[in-house]
């Protein structure tokens, strides 16, 4: 073996120069970092006052300047050297980082790339110490005259680095991330006033909060930069386990935006990225939102920095859990509880016969409730109907929340039962109550209806005797209150602090929904056995489909026999699928399912959309008084009332001041 003591090697030590230039590609990647950083420091410095000017998108100038500690002469030269911090001294200490910034490479990084001018003082100094370091190499070091703090200039920024320089995309791209960055920063530090110029031109004028409170403070900061017509949609999240905690804001559901441009999560005050925790809110807000929106939040969680790794990124935007998923759904249900409790979700009382009110109903009312359903006793099928009752293999039907058996409402609807209601529960689907639900809602056939004569759900309000004219009344039995029909398209009531007005297919999507997710999660569908099979001639891609999604389906409640070739024959279907129909829903539904590469829940709520789009009430299709209290009386059952599944709202509820200035 050769003796490496008297051969130079291959090896060697990088310089100084060239180890912060090759940090400075992960450290300084546009100018946003560098604003990053400089503000970092000056909080980190104590600053009451930061102010941010910026010259073409910062590629000409990000100049900080703040009012915090200031530094020493020897530190002011010491900055710029390569892992020189205050903020760490011992390994222990990167276990307890309270700090924005602790690694000592951003000045060296920044300095490398650019032309810095750093001037600074101490309020015991009489005078200040002025820094200049171009390309990494100091160039001149002198006392001046300046202010208590510090500000930093950084001037041309990538100017030796040409390749770099040309990957900065446009300036309204960078001005962006300038304004991102300044924005995360500045809400989470309300205490202190945040100020940014671009081009001399003021971007943010923001004062410190006089109010000591948290949730004051950073209410007034989040209008401050967001715009102060948005108050009321600000709703506050606090709430603790034994180990974290967390409070700030999320928006209400009609403040959501089209990307996540307006999330801002911080951990222990230092703001992150993790799109696991925020989808973690959105899920909180389930269908509450239109398909691809996103909520608003600023959200601050506290805990112990032993459970948090914030030394595991670059620009420490991103840090490691512990125990992520245990924070997951510590977020969700958190949120979930602030958009329930802040009356987020329509509030009705429970009216009697009488229609008087007998108490407040909260969010947490709508909530199915734990009960035994017993097994329904259809009425058999006609010799001209189609099908008969249950399928017999489809299983004991699933518990669910019970109808009030002796007629009174129950606290869930405010509409009271539908005349003609049973004692005894007929069905059950979950969210969705089990009572005697409209033949014209769910598919049910009593002997002599549809075609075989009566009125059928087609027919117009004029060949039906119970069915009103739009605009006119429908009284209800036992006194309930009036129910309106608006063009066979809306359902319209008064309650007792205004007007509640439905969207009557929303709501039957909602109840459908919920009845089928019910049933998929369940594994175990109600079907209705068809009396004569229906042959189904699938085309290929709906036949290789069917393979993928049969389990589902027969957990929907279709039984489906493989004949030969494409052809399939249908021997029953969920008793909501309308008569004569039952073959174009399958195929409707086949048509427009996914692959199942999605995990199973999405998948299932995918199947559950589809399924309740097929068969939900179409707009201007007429439904008798009974139809219209049941549809309600299920809504309110539901999980999620107030929207469809897409989150378009179901219903819209009226004060009486709300009126009033409508007039």
């Amino acid at each position: 073996m050769a003796d490496d003591a008297t051969s130079d090697g291959i090896i060697r030590v990088m310089s100084d120069r060239l180890a912060n230039k090759i940090a400075a590609g992960e450290v300084v990647q546009r100018p946003a970092s560098v604003a990053k950083e400089l503000i970092e420091n000056a909080l980190d410095a104590g600053a009451s006052s930061v102010d941010l000017l910026v010259k073409d998108a910062g590629s000409t100038l990000v100049q900080v300047v703040d009012d915090g500690c200031g530094m020493s002469a020897p530190d002011a030269v010491r900055c710029f050297q390569r892992h020189a911090t205050s903020k760490i001294g011992s390994v222990d200490d990167l276990e307890r980082i309270r700090t924005l910034g602790f690694r000592g490479e951003a000045l060296a990084s920044i300095a490398s790339v650019s032309q810095v001018e750093l001037k600074t003082k101490r309020v015991e100094d009489d005078v200040g110490t002025q820094v200049r370091v171009e390309g990494g190499d100091p160039v001149d070091r002198r006392p001046c005259a300046t202010a208590n703090g510090t500000s930093v200039a950084v001037k041309n920024l990538f100017y030796n680095v040409p390749a770099r320089r040309n990957f900065l995309k446009t300036p309204a791209t960078e001005l962006k991330h300038l304004s991102d960055t300044f924005q995360f920063l500045a809400l989470s530090n309300p205490e202190v006033a945040f100020r940014m110029e671009h081009n001399d031109h003021e971007l943010y004028d923001l004062p410190a909060a006089q109010d000591d409170g948290f949730f004051a403070a950073t209410r007034e900061r989040i209008l401050g930069l967001f715009g102060d017509d948005d108050e009321e949609a600000l709703l506050a999240v606090d709430d603790a386990s034994s180990d974290v905690s967390v409070r700030g804001f999320v928006g209400t559901p009609d403040r959501h935006r089209s990307a996540p441009s307006q999330q801002f999560l911080f951990v222990n005050e230092r703001y992150v990225r993790d799109r696991y925790l925020s989808h973690a809110v959105k899920k909180a807000y389930g269908e509450l939102l239109p398909d691809k929106t996103f909520p608003f939040f600023a959200l601050f969680l506290s805990m112990d920095p032993r459970r948090v790794d914030v030394n595991v990124h670059p620009a420490k935007s991103e840090v490691n859990f512990d125990d992520e998923s245990g924070l997951y759904g510590f977020l969700t249900s958190a949120v979930r509880r602030t958009l329930r409790r802040q009356n987020v979700t329509p509030q009705f009382r429970a009216e009697g016969p009488d229609g008087e009110g007998e108490g407040g109903a909260s969010p947490a009312s709508f909530q199915p409730r734990s009960a035994d359903a017993s097994a329904s006793s259809d009425t058999a099928a006609s010799p001209g109907n189609a099908r008969s009752g249950p399928n017999p293999s489809s299983g004991p039907a699933p518990s669910g929340p019970a109808p009030s058996g002796n007629g009174a409402p129950s606290a869930d609807s405010p509409f009271g039962s539908s005349p003609g209601s049973s004692s005894g529960s007929s069905r059950s689907s979950g969210g969705v109550p089990p009572g005697e639900q409209s033949e014209a809602l769910y598919g049910r056939r009593a002997p002599g209806s549809g075609r075989d004569g009566g009125a059928s759900p087609g027919d117009s309000p004029a060949r039906r005797p119970d069915a009103q004219e739009g605009g006119k009344p429908a009284s209800g039995a036992g006194g309930q209150r009036p129910l309106w029909s608006v063009h066979d398209t809306y359902l319209l009531s008064p309650t007792n602090e205004g007007l509640l007005l439905v969207d009557q297919r929303a709501a039957h999507l909602r109840v459908l929904y919920e009845q089928a997710l019910t049933q998929l999660r369940g594994e175990r569908g109600e079907a209705q056995q068809l009396l004569f099979p229906q042959t189904v001639d699938l085309p290929p891609a709906q036949a290789e489909t069917l393979e993928e999604w049969l389990p589902d389906l027969r957990a929907l409640g279709f039984e489906i026999e493989r004949m030969s070739g494409r052809t399939v024959a249908l021997r029953s279907v969920p008793a909501a699928v309308p008569e004569g129909k039952e073959p174009e829903v399958l195929q409707d539904i086949l048509q427009t399912t996914r692959s199942r590469t999605e995990v199973q829940d999405e998948r299932r709520k995918h199947l559950a959309r589809q399924f309740a789009r097929q068969n939900a009430v179409r707009r201007g299709q007429a439904l008798a008084d009974p139809e219209r209290r049941r549809l309600l009386n299920d809504l309110f059952r539901c999980e999620m009332p107030y929207a469809d599944p897409s989150g378009n709202p179901t219903l819209v509820r009226l004060s009486m001041e709300e009126l009033a200035e409508l007039l």
